[in-house]
């Protein structure tokens, strides 16, 4: 596909978060760019003021009449999530459109720039979103994200100088394969999407596939727990990280709080950078920010701009993302949706609010992850000082027989648990006026944020 003979791109599916940055890079080429998604929300909004054309009815007469005339100059993007009967991907394909999976156009992207890959099955947006920023702060950078970035209020970075690219390199459908990286990072490799990779061994043959697409000398950064499992040619420079183990490369020393704040040292293979100051909470983001920082370090970039740029981080939607706080209450939004995830956040929250309550409300996403995972979310669930667990977010999936959230609630072993429908949520938390709130899960229960940070706003002034 000649990129510069394309004049128009639709997507199927734009408001996912990695295909609507897509949409915004073909956007800013001058591209005209309309798209379809199941529901209109705070990012499709975006979207159409940014002229972007959207309709929310899987419908071929609502798809723009100059999107269907000529197949020569059309671009037709959707991702495997949508469901292989849907009308409009059916018609596209049937009347011999250029269609492109999103993990393709990426792929396509990446051969003309120096990419810089962030893998793993967590840790990936807020290792390059934060990564992006150091970059962005010392000479600009291109990047495709997966979440919002505080700083920009966008999931796209884009410069007319820089040559470097962060891409996220997603494990599912092994979309990550079409990358073709220079730099690679590996965060973690937990057991995930094994309706895809069947079991662990097929999924580290997946990563072992990702590393051998780099080129002779190229970089990789691996989570020093995680080097071990993997055969990784000899033809690399190999660098470790982590959040304070001395024997990495890189790793954070003298971690400390002051105000609400952290306070580190990052630990390099040169030199010591003191003094840093971690503009978001949660441990979790120290570790990330080892990793994004020691990409940077490699490329170059001055210890004062690595500095100057972790303290200015503002976060990520939906990535410990605090939504109301005060001295009495506490609300956070976090994407959680594996169970080392959830752990994760859990023990940040424990570490940055020491002593307090805590309650914590999941909506599992898909049916699968649910079957192979639920003790697992049930041990990491059970941490919680009261347990607020949602029916299952489907997703992509259809129903599989027996699975539900109760499979869960079953199996956490914590007497403080409440199942609740998703409507009845905010009524429940009213009643029940925690102390500090955290809401978990890639579903749609961000779509109810506002709502409970009224609410836990509420209940502290009525304190």
């Amino acid at each position: 596909m000649n990129m510069n003979q394309i004049n128009r791109v639709y997507f199927i599916g734009i408001g996912g978060i990695g295909m609507s940055a897509l949409a915004r890079y073909f956007n800013s080429l001058g591209k005209q760019v309309a798209g379809y998604d199941k529901v209109k929300k705070p990012l499709t909004e975006k979207l159409e003021k940014e002229n972007i054309h959207v309709h929310y009815k899987d419908d071929v007469s609502m798809v723009p009449k100059k999107y269907k005339e000529n197949k020569q100059d059309t671009l037709i993007v959707y991702t495997p999530a949508i469901p292989e009967k849907h009308t409009e991907l059916n018609y596209f394909k049937e009347n011999s459109f250029l269609l492109y999976k999103r993990s393709e156009v990426l792929g396509l992207i990446s051969k003309d720039k120096h990419c810089i890959a962030v893998s793993g099955t967590h840790g990936k947006t807020s290792v390059s979103s934060i990564m992006s920023h150091v970059f962005n702060e010392y000479e600009g950078v291109n990047a495709f994200l997966g979440g919002i970035a505080k700083n920009y209020q966008s999931n796209l970075l884009l410069s007319s100088t820089s040559e470097n690219v962060i891409m996220e390199a997603d494990e599912f459908d092994k979309s990550f394969l079409q990358l073709d990286p220079y730099t690679l990072i590996i965060t973690s490799i937990d057991e995930d999407h094994l309706d895809v990779y069947k079991n662990k061994s097929s999924l580290l043959k997946a990563f072992e596939e990702l590393i051998n697409k780099l080129p002779a000398n190229g970089i990789l950064l691996i989570k020093k727990e995680l080097k071990n499992k993997l055969r990784i040619p000899s033809n690399l420079s190999v660098y470790e990280y982590s959040l304070d183990n001395e024997d990495a490369d890189f790793f954070a020393k003298g971690i400390t709080t002051v105000k609400g704040r952290y306070f580190f040292s990052l630990v390099t293979p040169a030199k010591t950078i003191s003094n840093i100051e971690m503009g978001i909470p949660g441990l979790v983001n120290i570790e990330n920010a080892v990793a994004a920082s020691a990409i940077a370090f490699l490329y170059g970039v001055p210890s004062e701009i690595i500095q100057k740029a972790l303290a200015g981080f503002k976060g990520i939607e939906r990535r410990f993302d605090i939504q109301y706080q005060s001295e009495k209450r506490v609300y956070i939004d976090d994407y959680a949706h594996l169970p080392q995830e959830i752990d994760y956040t859990i023990r940040s929250v424990k570490a940055f609010y020491p002593g307090r309550k805590i309650t914590g409300v999941f909506q599992p996403h898909l049916f699968s992850r649910t079957k192979y995972f639920y003790r697992e979310f049930a041990n990491a669930l059970e941490q919680l000082d009261e347990i607020l667990l949602l029916d299952i977010y489907p997703a992509r999936e259809e129903p599989i027989e027996g699975v539900t959230s109760d499979l869960i609630f079953q199996a956490i072993n914590n007497a403080n648990k409440n199942k609740v429908k998703k409507e009845s949520l905010t009524e429940l938390v009213k009643e029940k006026e925690p102390e500090i709130l955290i809401t978990m899960g890639a579903g749609d229960i961000d779509q109810i944020t506002d709502e409970l940070k009224e609410t836990i706003a509420k209940i502290d002034s009525k304190a």
